[in-house]
């Protein structure tokens, strides 16, 4: 039986563990939090990642947990609304068979389909790697050393594995111009299954109710010419340049500015892809976003990481080399994980576009639809078949 570790306990690394644990590998996960992540804003599973939750036996505590929202309205400068349209429109969902569920959820969920099987470390992460023919040694950051067969790192998009093993983030990162801050606040608008956008050229917000309670997801996103790395460890630092971009403007901006200044859960990143030329090196191989993040533009983030894993584990089963499985892995897999993380190149048109010019043509369309057409905003994502 192979020892397999995966760093990360968010979505790519319990899926890849209930998977390797179903093949018959002695897993365990390690993550750098005190325990599992709640909260989070709302997520989507689609295409062939429904079949891959299916064959885990999740579906019905995922349609449980299924948010349906029900409208999306998008707002002049002042406030006053353009239209609201159906969010299947605009976020390359399939109604009726797509599941949106609050990230905290999912990842509840994965990790009690899991929990019994495999060993879990929190409060922990890797700190150096040192490879041998045969196996792999692994020092922890709290002094722990252990032997493993075969490192996974499944630790997102700032992965420190992909660091430790590939080398610097900056090589494989791809910025797209982007950057957002996400953040829970009071629903003092009263809003209920529903998500309202408001949008100046380069910059918009977004305030978006999972259901009927007294808390919404605040979304700031903006323009931005080069990302800003200094940041990403800062929290003040994050906080100002948010602040900054927003100064002066109008509707709820303020209201939300000054929420996301005192925030506990303040989320801060960058529109980004992660294009790497291998997802292996020798023992360790990388999964989810550490290997080939799309970016949120595409709502193809969680999907992939799900179907990823699943095909990781299955390369792995199916090869008594590991070699030869990370190989088939990326073969059979990159095809799919590329053409949708093409779909960026369309990302966030419809929702925040960065022009005047682009934000007048949506809005005349608007005024004039009830529902987007979805040639308009929304590309078709790929598909792939699983093997069984």
């Amino acid at each position: 039986m192979s020892r397999v570790l995966v760093s990360g306990a968010s979505i790519a690394g319990p899926a890849l563990a209930y998977w390797l644990h179903r093949h018959g590998f002695d897993v365990t996960v390690v993550e750098k939090s005190d325990t599992i992540r709640g909260g989070g804003y709302p997520i989507d599973i689609r295409g062939t990642a429904l079949e891959v939750v299916r064959r885990m036996g999740l579906m019905p505590r995922l349609r449980d947990a299924h948010i349906n929202t029900e409208r999306l309205t998008f707002l002049e400068p002042d406030g006053s609304p353009i239209a609201s349209v159906k969010p299947d429109a605009v976020v390359r969902g399939t109604e009726g068979n797509d599941l949106e569920i609050p990230r905290g959820d999912l990842t509840t969920i994965l990790y009690d389909a899991v929990r019994d099987d495999v060993e879990f470390v929190f409060g922990d992460s890797i700190s150096t790697l040192d490879e041998h023919p045969d196996r792999i040694d692994v020092t922890f950051r709290s002094g722990a050393q252990r032997t493993f067969d075969l490192v996974i790192g499944a630790d997102g998009l700032h992965s420190n594995t992909r660091a430790l093993r590939f080398g610097p983030e900056e090589q494989y990162h791809r910025y797209l111009g982007h950057c957002f801050a996400g953040f829970t606040m009071p629903n003092d608008l009263g809003l209920s299954r529903e998500g309202v956008t408001w949008c100046e050229p380069g910059r918009g917000a977004a305030l978006y109710a999972v259901g009927d309670g007294d808390q919404v997801h605040g979304f700031l996103t903006f323009r931005r010419p080069d990302p800003p790395f200094d940041a990403f460890r800062d929290p003040r630092a994050q906080r100002d340049l948010v602040a900054s971009v927003f100064a002066g403007d109008g509707w709820e901006i303020p209201r939300m500015v000054a929420v996301m200044r005192e925030a506990g859960d303040l989320f801060f990143d960058v529109v980004s892809q992660i294009r790497m030329p291998r997802w292996s090196s020798g023992r360790v191989a990388l999964a989810g976003d550490a290997a080939h993040a799309p970016s949120f533009v595409t709502g193809q983030g969680t999907s992939l990481g799900l179907v990823g894993a699943y095909m990781l584990a299955t390369a792995l089963a199916g090869n008594d080399h590991h070699e030869q499985a990370f190989g088939g892995y990326e073969r059979d897999t990159r095809p799919f994980i590329e053409a949708n993380q093409d779909l960026a190149g369309n990302g966030g048109s419809v929702l925040f576009p960065a022009t005047a010019e682009a934000l007048a043509a949506r809005n005349a369309m608007l005024r004039g639809l009830t529902t987007i057409p979805a040639e308009a905003a929304r590309p078709e994502y790929s598909a792939l078949v699983l093997p069984s």
